[in-house]
């Protein structure tokens, strides 16, 4: 924007506001400009030297556009939310080329965006973002079927253009155009007004989980615990950021400022911001009238009202510790009263309300068959909450009720967290603003009041609990949870039992005991394991659309390049954040049971083969427990290898495309279906030589293949990486850097000679096959091994079938060493064809590296049994041409 503001006002904030002609809330005056500035309105280079800016928001604009400014003000904004939901901040990161949506500047340092929406504010900002976050499920409030599109400001890029008369409607210089939330269409501030309101949910509409088919009771939980995410940084971000934030972000531009002429002054706003030593500064001329800094300290706190109903009151700091505050405006009047300042400066000064003896107030009614958004209200000394109630009801046209049905509940419409509390009844009005102006002024601005209709709502938290020991009674557990966490069987029960995942759901109907059951399973140990608690929404599958098949999404934040956090946050904003899941969280158990009403959907797993393996596996072993059986499965391929990624079409590995297009490619993908393999693991005597890892005979064990299982060399690699990794973690972070030690690890291999034909010996199809003198014995189910090799050879051959899928057969393929390896992953030979079957016997000899789907291990000697495992898997491969699909 321009030069920083201290001039005179321009009639005032209450006054611009109240003007019919005046844009909504702001105190625009002309500026002189210094750098180069562009219209937040019209996007446009300012010409010549003056431009018009907002003193509490920094809209800037040209002369031209102020009269068809539609954006508020930041300070009334709080007043236009028609549902307040508060944001869901992540912790806090660098955004380049972004601007907060509080006071419009670039964050050029640390900022938060909520992982919801698309709102990005400084650090010292976040105590004035507007709660007005996209609502993603019912809470038992304000439930409706109907949604209008919910539309955020700015940020979109240069080329974005408005869905209505099809002109840039984005920049990259300043805070401009408008975005829905829901359905993703773009539109100028001016257009968006001409959009008809109702949402469809764009392109996406088949795959997102309607808002109005979920529930959650989420009263005592945080956002991030709603929405499951990870509180990595969160943690300590929270108190200590607000506090930081306020005190370092405001300096940000008042310690430009070298000017003798003016003077900075530390600005609390209430009690509370006293007991945190929370403040805002300013800068005013010293030689300012009081009511000037009234005026600057009212803009620093957003607060959109006329400055002659408030008043500064100062104290030293030694006061200020003891929250003795003392009324400097009570002093005896002297010749300098004009001015806030004399020889002695005070060190900080506090801003209230002065107190009135009647006031208007406004009450919102919460429920949506009445056509107004709030009634105002009268009220003085006398007036109680159930006279209040008592003279609402009238104007809401519920004159014949029973006043004992309803109450007024008092909402603090914060940006992390809205909170309810109900009024009761003989309490004085009057009494209750005083109580929190005197908290806070910014509170009171953030403050509603909602008459409520008292229903008998049934609370009713769900809580997916795992880590307990599995196969146990749902009675031995309920014990278990009575011992651990002293759980109230009047209000806690167990509602589904996992039993061999050791998991159980628990539906809880206190939000107080939700929360300390939740808060309590974090640090609580079962058999030397953790338990994991996560809050997990009600899907009501009756009133999911016919034609809508919800995407269940999958993320795994720890496969290949860790790009799965932005990936994330792309899904949680593109669909609705109850419908992905990170898998680091409680692994995919919790997303299936919250989809098992569903009457269809589809799954999308972001990882590599062996999370693709994972949550297949998941879903064969609870398939019976679910409406839709047998969901499509897709990949979007995160890991090193991703060979099921490579043959279904979805691509090498992901390389940061539009998160939108691969949604989109998903929905147009095609059905395949695919052999799963059972392999029974049966070490028969204990196995010579600890060394190798094996101390004793090992119980049978029975794993899933999806893609490969290898013995002898390739097995030997595997673990080798594997165990470079498990040393130096932070260092496996790019596909390139983990392939480039597949190849050190290979050079180490050369030189080794083995007879693994003499160490095994091969049953298929309860014949004996001979084996050549091989290194390594590969059985691949899909036609790509080792990152996109062709390990069988596409030659014809006259003894076996052409490979597929999903013919319920197993190819059986050897490799002589690391050279002949080297050489089939350089195209430039296949593998030695051996055998292919439906049913197989292995037989160790001695204990030997074995590996299935890129996790290795060593095999003590014994039987090793493959065959078909249940039904085959429905799995999505992305189609070759993508139909062009209208709509939107």
């Amino acid at each position: 924007g321009g030069s920083p503001a201290s001039s005179p006002v321009l009639g005032g904030r209450g006054r611009a506001a109240a003007g019919g002609s005046s844009p909504p809330g702001h105190a625009f005056r002309r500026v002189t400009l210094t750098k180069p500035t562009f219209c937040h309105y019209c996007t446009d280079f300012i010409w010549g030297l003056a431009g018009y800016q907002c003193e509490v928001c920094n809209f800037m604009s040209h002369e031209k556009c102020l009269k068809n400014v539609k954006i508020p003000c930041s300070c009334i904004a709080p007043s236009l939310v028609r549902v307040p939901v508060a944001h869901c901040f992540g912790p806090p990161g660098l955004y380049k080329r972004k601007f907060c949506a509080v006071c419009r500047k670039s964050l050029e340092s640390p900022a938060f965006r909520c992982e919801v929406c698309e709102l990005h504010v400084h650090t010292d900002c976040i105590l004035f973002a507007c709660s007005d976050c996209r609502q993603c499920h019912q809470d038992g409030h304000l439930d409706h079927d109907t949604y209008h599109h919910h539309w955020r400001e700015g940020n979109l890029s240069s080329s974005a253009r408005c869905e209505f008369c099809k002109k840039t409607c984005g920049s990259s210089e300043v805070l401009s155009g408008m975005r829905c939330e829901w359905c993703g269409i773009l539109a100028h501030a001016a257009c968006c007004v001409i959009v008809p309101p109702e949402c469809t949910f764009g392109r996406l509409r088949n795959m997102i989980l309607p808002p109005s088919c979920v529930q959650l009771f989420s009263r005592n939980f945080s956002k991030l615990h709603c929405f499951r995410i990870s509180e990595n940084l969160q943690t300590e971000s929270d108190e200590d950021d607000d506090v930081d934030g306020s005190t370092q972000g405001s300096t940000k531009d008042i310690q430009i400022s070298t000017d003798s002429s003016k003077q900075t002054l530390k600005i609390f706003d209430g009690n509370d911001a006293v007991k945190r030593n929370q403040f805002r500064l300013i800068s005013v001329p010293r030689i300012a009238k009081n009511e000037e800094v009234v005026e600057a300290a009212l803009r620093a706190y957003y607060i959109n009202d006329d400055q002659q109903e408030y008043e500064l009151q100062t104290f030293t700091q030694q006061v200020l510790l003891s929250d003795d505050v003392i009324n400097r405006n009570d002093a005896a009047e002297d010749s300098n009263l004009g001015s806030v300042f004399r020889e002695s400066v005070p060190e900080a000064w506090i801003i209230r309300a002065k107190p009135k003896d009647e006031e208007v107030i406004r009450i919102y009614p919460a429920w949506l068959k009445v056509g107004m958004a709030y009634v105002s209200l009268r009220v003085n000394k006398d007036s109680t909450v159930q006279s209040v109630i008592k003279e609402v009801l009238p104007l809401l046209g519920r004159q014949t009720e029973c006043l004992q049905n309803f109450k007024l509940v008092e909402v603090l419409m914060g940006s992390k967290q809205v909170q309810r509390m109900v009024l009761d009844n003989q309490e004085p009005i009057l009494n209750r603003l005083k109580d929190i102006r005197k908290t806070s002024i910014r509170q009171m601005n953030q403050t509603r009041f909602y008459i409520v209709e008292n229903s008998k709502s049934i609370v009713q938290v769900n809580l997916f609990v795992s880590g307990l020991p599995p196969q146990l009674s749902p009675e031995e557990y309920t014990n278990i949870l009575k011992e651990e966490l002293a759980i109230k069987t009047n209000v806690v029960s167990v509602s589904h039992v996992y039993q061999a995942q050791g998991a159980v759901v628990l539906q809880i109907s206190c939000f107080s005991e939700a929360e300390r059951i939740y808060m309590l399973v974090k640090d609580t140990v079962v058999n030397d394991k953790p338990l994991n608690a996560v809050v997990i929404p009600a899907v009501m599958a009756s009133k999911i659309p016919q034609n809508c098949c919800p995407l269940l999404v999958f993320v795994n934040p720890k496969s290949g390049g860790l790009k799965g956090r932005d990936l994330l946050y792309s899904f949680r904003k593109l669909l609705n954040p109850h419908q992905v899941f990170e898998l680091t969280n409680g692994g995919p158990l919790p997303g299936f049971h919250t989809f098992s009403k569903v009457p269809s959907f589809r799954v999308l797993v972001c990882g590599g083969d062996g999370t693709v393996g994972w949550v297949l596996g998941a879903l064969e072993e609870i398939r019976h427990k679910l409406v839709c059986s047998e969901p499509s499965v897709a990949i979007l391929p995160l890991g090193t290898g991703n060979d099921l990624g490579r043959v279904l079409r979805w691509g090498a590995g992901y390389s940061g495309e539009d998160p939108y297009s691969i949604l989109v490619s998903v929905d147009e993908a095609d059905d395949v279906l695919m052999d799963r393999w059972t392999i029974l693991l049966d070490a028969e005597e204990p196995a010579e030589g600890a060394e190798n890892g094996i101390a004793e005979p090992e119980p049978p064990k029975i794993v899933q293949m999806n893609n490969y299982c290898g013995l002898g060399i390739d097995a030997e690699l595997s673990l080798d990486f594997h165990h470079a990794r498990e040393e130096e973690p932070g260092k496996f972070n790019s596909r390139f850097h983990n392939k480039g030690v597949y190849v050190k690890v290979g050079l180490q291999k050369i030189s080794h000679t083995r007879n693994l034909h003499k160490d095994i010996k091969l049953q298929v199809d309860q014949h004996e096959v001979e084996l050549p003198s091989i290194e390594g014995l590969i059985f691949i189910n899909i036609p790509s091994w080792g990152s996109g090799a062709d390990l069988w050879g596409s030659e014809s051959d006259n003894r076996f079938e052409k490979p597929r899928i999903d013919d319920g057969l197993l190819e059986v393929v050897g490799v002589t060493g690391v050279v002949h390896m080297g050489q089939v992953q350089g195209g430039f030979r296949s593998g030695i064809r051996i055998a292919q079957g439906s049913y197989f016997r292995v037989t160790l000899l001695k204990p030997i590296p074995v590996q299935v789907d890129g996790e290795p291990w060593i095999q003590a000697p014994g039987q090793i049994i493959i065959s078909a495992a249940g039904p085959k898997v429905h799995m999505l491969k992305k189609s070759k041409q993508k139909q062009k699909k209208t709509g939107s």
